[in-house]
């Protein structure tokens, strides 16, 4: 009996651990289950959010290329009195598109309110210098200068122009510009090594790549911003057959004060925030001064006497950058394209062509 007992003893003991161990395996199992199907659901929300996300920014740069052509079509000038500047009517404009979650916003800016990287030279034979160019980017190179802090001598202004100079023209010898430039030659004995790009940059960020252009002089800090903030790549025009040129005029309606700062001469650099102030101001009056004339500025008092140089200016643009900002649940998303604006040969009517489209 004594036998019969430990025996019943012993396979209650394992029956009891068989359970537990079914239950322990059965428990996993469920928790496991149960993270996979978590995970399927906040993947498939994460995905619906994503392309809700991606269809918005769309929408919103849509948007602004439709209110880009409608613009170009009632007016031959850009200024910050145009709708695509006004932040309210384009708000006033995204509250027609249905979005049943998040929220939307866009920005437009006018490319061609900064400085073009690629008008230092003077393609399409890229050879030479352009004079009015070169000093404008010199007068702009400067203003980033610390006055107080000692600069390498790759790092200053005319070392700057010299091998960005060599970067864009088409010659590729030892004979570089000036005694700071730089060719392949320098560039090939860098690690990594590459080649100097010996025509038009097509990638603002290119310019990382440049002898002397550090990134804090690109990106900027707490203090001053970058130079990538008021240069650009655009602004081609075709000519004939394959050939090209950069005019690089600007749009003294648009462009910001350290644009501004280096298009007016050295002598009246002091007023540029003046001249910033009055614009901004014009952009709100009823009786603001005619901005498609490219001296409209001499009409204000102490203005008189300014000249700007004529191969430097404009008041009208057709190349425009978008940023579209889409916000939905606790998910962003940023798009941004460059736009040029182009008039049918058929139709004559306007309409926007996409030249870049990021997203971050």
């Amino acid at each position: 009996m004594v036998k019969m007992a430990k025996t019943i003893g012993n396979n209650r003991g394992i029956a009891l651990l068989l359970v537990i161990s079914v239950t322990t395996i059965l428990i996993a199992t469920a928790l496991e289950y149960n993270r996979r199907a978590r995970f399927a659901v906040i993947s498939t929300a994460a995905a619906r959010d994503r392309l809700t996300l991606s269809q918005m920014t769309a929408s919103g740069i849509h948007a602004a290329m439709a209110l880009l052509a409608k613009d170009r079509a009632e007016s031959n000038i850009d200024s910050l009195q145009e709708d695509w500047a006004n932040p309210d009517k384009i708000d006033e404009l995204l509250s027609e598109i249905p979005f049943d979650d998040g929220t939307l916003s866009v920005t437009i800016s006018d490319e061609m309110g900064r400085i073009q990287v690629n008008a230092l030279v003077t393609f399409p034979d890229s050879r030479n210098f352009n004079d009015s160019q070169r000093q404008l980017l010199e007068r702009y190179l400067n203003y980033f200068r610390d006055a107080g802090e000692e600069t390498p001598e790759d790092s200053q202004p005319p070392a700057i122009i010299n091998s960005l100079k060599d970067w864009l023209d088409s010659g590729d010898d030892e004979a570089i510009t000036g005694l700071s430039g730089a060719e392949s030659s320098y560039y090939q004995d860098l690690s990594p090594s590459y080649s100097s790009r010996n025509g038009p940059i097509a990638d603002i960020n290119d310019l990382l790549l440049v002898k002397g252009i550090t990134a804090e002089l690109f990106y900027g800090s707490t203090e001053k911003p970058g130079i990538a903030d008021s240069l650009t790549v655009y602004g081609m025009t075709p000519g004939a057959g394959t050939s090209f040129t950069f005019p690089g005029k600007i749009n003294i309606n648009t462009a910001e004060l350290p644009v501004l700062i280096a298009m007016l001469p050295s002598e009246n650099a002091d007023l540029a925030q003046a001249f910033f102030d009055l614009r901004q101001e014009a952009a709100t009056e009823k009786d603001a001064p005619d901005l498609s004339d490219t001296t409209w500025y001499k009409n204000i008092a102490g203005f008189s006497g300014m000249n700007l140089d004529t191969k430097l200016i404009t008041t009208a643009s057709d190349i425009f950058r978008i940023t579209s900002e889409a916000k939905v649940n606790d998910s962003v998303l940023t798009a941004s394209a460059v736009v040029q604006r182009l008039k049918s040969a058929k139709t004559g009517k306007w309409s926007c062509k996409v030249l870049s489209w990021q997203t971050e």
